[in-house]
This record gives C-alpha cells, sequence and structure tokens, in this order.
C-alpha cells in the first residue's frame, strides 16, 4: 500500500516516524507545504484551497490513502478533501480524541494546545464533550510552529515561550498536542508540566485509528519514504534525517 501524508511544513513527520515504526505501507509520500508554513494563522478558505492544491499534487501517485497530518487542515478541509479524493481520506483530531478516551479519565482535566485555526474551530472541543470530557482548556500556541520550523526545540526561548502560554493555566493531567509539529516540543512539555502529565500526540494516536477503524495491518517490510517540499526541500530532508534518523529520496 502506498500512503500520502501532507502537512503545512515539518510537523508531518512526526506522524511518519510513527507510520514507519508500525509498518502500514510499502511506501509514503510526504508533502510538506514550506512555503506556506503555518496554515494556522490563516482562515478556513486559503486553508481549503491550499490543501486541494496538495491533493492535486498526490494524484500524480496515486495513493491508497491520503493521511491530513495537519490538524489545522483537518479541522477546516476534510470535508472537500473527501469530496475531490478518489481514495480515503483521514484527518488527525478524530484519533486524537479517540486516545484520550483510552489514556484519560472524562473528569481530569485536559489541555489541548494548538494554532489559532485548530482552536477556534472548535473540533476538539465538540468531540471531546461527545466523550464526556468536562474540564477542558483550550489553549492556542501559535508561536510553537516557527519554533519547530527553525529547529528550536529547547533551551530558554522555549521556556519563555511556554511560560507566556501557560502560567496562568491549571495543570493538566492530559495534554493533546493539537498540531504534529508539537511533539517535537515533547522535551521540554514533560519538563515544564512534569513527567505524570500524559502528552497525546496525532502520531501515535493515527496508528491506532488506521488499524483499529480501518483494519491496515502491519507489513513486514521497511517502508520508503520519499519527502517533498513547496520550497527548501533539503531542509526537510535534513529534518527527516535528525528526526527519523531514516534515509529517504
Amino acid at each position: 500500500m502506498r500512503a500520502a501524508v501532507f502537512d503545512s511544513g515539518v510537523g508531518g513527520l512526526t506522524v511518519v516516524k510513527s507510520l514507519i515504526e508500525h509498518r502500514f505501507f510499502d511506501e509514503i509520500i510526504y508533502f510538506g507545504d514550506t512555503a506556506r508554513v503555518p496554515y494556522g494563522t490563516k482562515d478556513k478558505n486559503t486553508i481549503v484551497r491550499y490543501s486541494l492544491e496538495a491533493l492535486e499534487f498526490f494524484k500524480n501517485f496515486d495513493p491508497d490513502l491520503l493521511i491530513a497530518a495537519c490538524n489545522s487542515v483537518s479541522a477546516h478541509a476534510l470535508e472537500e478533501l473527501r469530496e475531490s479524493a478518489t481514495f480515503p481520506v483521514v484527518g488527525v483530531i478524530e484519533p486524537g480524541v479517540l486516545a484520550a478516551k483510552e489514556r484519560l479519565e472524562g473528569h481530569e482535566p485536559i489541555l489541548v494546545i494548538g494554532t489559532k485555526a485548530t482552536i477556534s474551530s472548535g473540533q476538539y472541543e465538540e468531540l471531546l464533550r461527545q466523550e464526556g470530557f468536562c474540564n477542558l482548556t483550550f489553549q492556542a500556541t501559535p508561536l510553537f510552529v516557527p519554533l519547530v520550523e527553525e529547529g528550536i526545540l529547547t533551551g530558554p526561548i522555549v521556556q519563555a515561550t511556554m511560560d507566556h502560554y501557560f502560567h496562568n493555566l491549571p495543570h493538566p493531567k492530559g495534554i493533546i498536542l493539537g498540531c504534529t509539529h508539537f511533539p517535537l516540543l515533547q522535551e521540554a512539555l514533560t519538563s515544564y508540566f512534569g513527567p505524570e502529565t500524559i502528552l497525546i500526540h496525532s502520531g501515535e494516536a493515527i496508528c491506532d485509528y488506521l488499524h483499529q477503524a480501518l483494519a491496515i495491518e502491519p507489513t513486514n517490510r521497511q517502508p520508503e519514504l520519499k519527502l517533498f517540499a513547496s520550497e527548501s526541500p533539503e531542509k526537510l530532508k535534513r529534518v527527516a534525517r535528525e528526526w527519523l534518523r531514516y534515509s529517504s529520496r
């Protein structure tokens, strides 16, 4: 099977990492729209337009499945992608919510962080409340995306940014990382909130979802990875080498 994975930048590689580890696919085609990152500051119409343009790119590869590894796309453009695609399209919000249901209790305090577009969409709040979660806090953290894109994952700038967003918030039992860039900040988030705080990110959540909801079974083969970017593809490949420790074409 061939999977297409789409994100606004390098963040979707956190999903690719989990896909490689689970060996669900023979081939993974990744496209990062690095020329126009971040999507989280854009309006719905722009996010939809960019997403449909990415879909046209993927049609050249005849994928069996498209994973929209971008929460902003999943929040605002999933319906349009499904209407235009000839293959299944999976987002990351529903899998993230289902992962929270498996690991957290409905009364426990949960913090959801993401881009402005994702948080303002209300998608996480609606789905979490449907699953019985009632102690919810939502915080847009748009500065995290450029930090990750620049490779700034720890240190005083990250610490100051977390203080800026989190200093007045109640301490959560679990944090839903509502942006695929954010798992790259996992070490800093664990240091800030403590190791007892459960972090839920799209990579593992989407793999569980693919297995349980779509009955996709692991293979014994290491998938071939092909990387594409709308700008600075060498930067994307460098991040992939560092983060995935995996060679690509």
